[in-house]
C-alpha cells in the first residue's frame, strides 16, 4: 500500500499536520475523551487516525475505538452512548428509525476506500467467478457442493468433484451485510453451509488456506496483509474479470465488491470543538491515515465532498 500515497492529488496532506502548524485541523488546548465504536474493518483505520490525531495536535484528547461490528455500534449510536460510528455499510432503515427517535442528526463521512476479496487457496486453479457464479455458490437456495457445479465454470477434471468450505464473517458485520446484499441480492441472505468467523477475518484466511477447495471473504484491506498466504479471486460485475487493486478500487471498476468506509458522527457530538477537530484532522489526512492502516485512500474530489459534509453537520461550529 506504499503506493497510496502517490495517489493524492494537489492541495492533499501525505503527512499529519502538526499543531499550529499550517493546515493544522485543531487548536490548542482541546481535551475531553471521543468514544467510537462499530466496524472491525473499519476500527484499525480510526484507531491510527486517533493514534495520529493524539501524537500531532491534541494529547490531552484521547480517542477510543471499541468493534462490536457495524450493526452492534449503531445500536450504541443512535442511542447516543457514542460519539461515531465506524462502519462498513450505510446505515439500515431500522437503524435511521432509532437514530430519528433519539434526536440524532447524523450524516456518514466517508474516510477511506475499500473492498472485498473473494479468497481461495493458493492451488485452486480457478481465476475468476462471475457475480452469478459467486451466487451460486453463497445463496441460501444453493444446492452447489463442489467446483464442478458451479455452472458455466470450466475447472480440470481433478478439480470437478473438489467440495467447497465456505467461510465468512457472522450477522453483526458490515461486510457480511455488504456481501450478502450485493452478492445474493438480499442482505443477510446466506448459504446455510458456511462456517462463521464472527469478526476475526483471520479464520478464513487459515480456513481457506488449509483447504484446496475452500473459499472465504474479508476486506481488501486484510487481504493485503496476507498476501501469499491465499489468493483472491477476479470479480465479473458484467463487464470482465478485474482484479481487486488499489487502482480498481479508487476508480470504481471492481464491481460490485468495491465500497465506502464510513465513519458516522452526530451534529450534537461535532458540537464539542475536540470532536470538530478529530473528525477534520481524519479527513484532511486521510491519505497518510488510510496508507498507514492499510486501506485505499479517498481521492481528493471525495476529501473535499466529506469536508463539505462535515462542515454542515457541525453548523458552522
Amino acid at each position: 500500500m506504499a503506493v497510496a500515497a502517490a495517489c493524492a492529488g494537489p492541495g492533499t496532506s501525505p503527512t499529519p499536520a502538526t499543531n499550529g502548524s499550517p493546515g493544522s485541523s485543531a487548536s490548542p488546548g482541546l481535551s475531553g475523551s471521543i468514544r467510537l465504536d462499530g466496524s472491525s474493518t473499519v476500527g484499525p483505520l480510526s484507531e491510527v487516525a486517533g493514534e495520529l490525531f493524539e501524537e500531532h495536535t491534541n494529547r490531552a484528547v484521547t480517542v477510543s475505538v471499541a468493534q462490536s461490528g457495524t450493526g452492534g455500534g449503531f445500536g450504541k449510536f443512535c442511542t447516543g452512548e457514542t460519539d461515531m460510528n465506524n462502519a462498513s455499510r450505510s446505515i439500515s432503515a431500522s437503524e435511521t428509525a432509532t437514530c430519528t427517535d433519539n434526536d440524532i442528526a447524523f450524516d456518514a463521512i466517508q474516510v477511506a476506500n475499500d473492498a472485498l476479496s473473494l479468497l481461495v487457496n493458493n492451488d485452486n486453479p480457478v481465476e475468476c467467478l462471475t457475480v452469478e457464479q459467486a451466487r451460486q455458490v453463497w445463496d441460501l437456495d444453493s444446492t452447489v457442493t463442489t467446483w464442478g457445479q458451479i455452472s458455466g465454470l470450466d475447472v480440470p477434471a481433478e478439480f470437478v468433484d473438489q467440495p467447497i468450505n465456505l467461510f465468512g464473517p457472522g450477522t453483526d458485520s458490515g461486510t457480511f451485510d455488504f456481501f450478502t446484499e450485493e452478492i445474493n441480492g438480499e442482505g443477510g441472505r446466506i448459504n446455510l453451509g458456511y462456517t462463521d468467523i464472527g469478526e476475526d477475518d483471520h479464520q478464513a484466511v487459515l480456513g481457506v488456506q488449509g483447504d484446496p477447495g475452500a473459499m472465504g471473504y474479508v476486506p481488501y484491506s486484510y487481504y493485503q496483509e496476507v498476501l501469499g498466504d491465499v489468493r483472491a479471486l477476479h470479480i465479473d460485475g458484467g463487464n470482465g474479470c478485474v482484479e481487486a487493486s488499489l487502482e480498481n478500487v479508487q476508480n470504481g471498476t471492481y464491481t460490485p465488491l468495491g465500497r465506502p468506509l464510513f465513519v458516522y458522527a452526530s451534529d450534537t457530538a461535532l458540537a464539542r470543538p475536540e470532536v470538530l477537530a478529530f473528525m477534520r484532522f481524519y479527513i484532511d489526512n486521510a491519505v497518510e491515515i488510510a496508507d498507514t492502516a492499510g486501506f485505499v485512500p479517498l481521492t481528493e474530489e471525495q476529501q473535499n465532498e466529506q469536508r463539505a459534509k462535515i462542515e454542515q453537520l457541525a453548523g458552522g461550529n
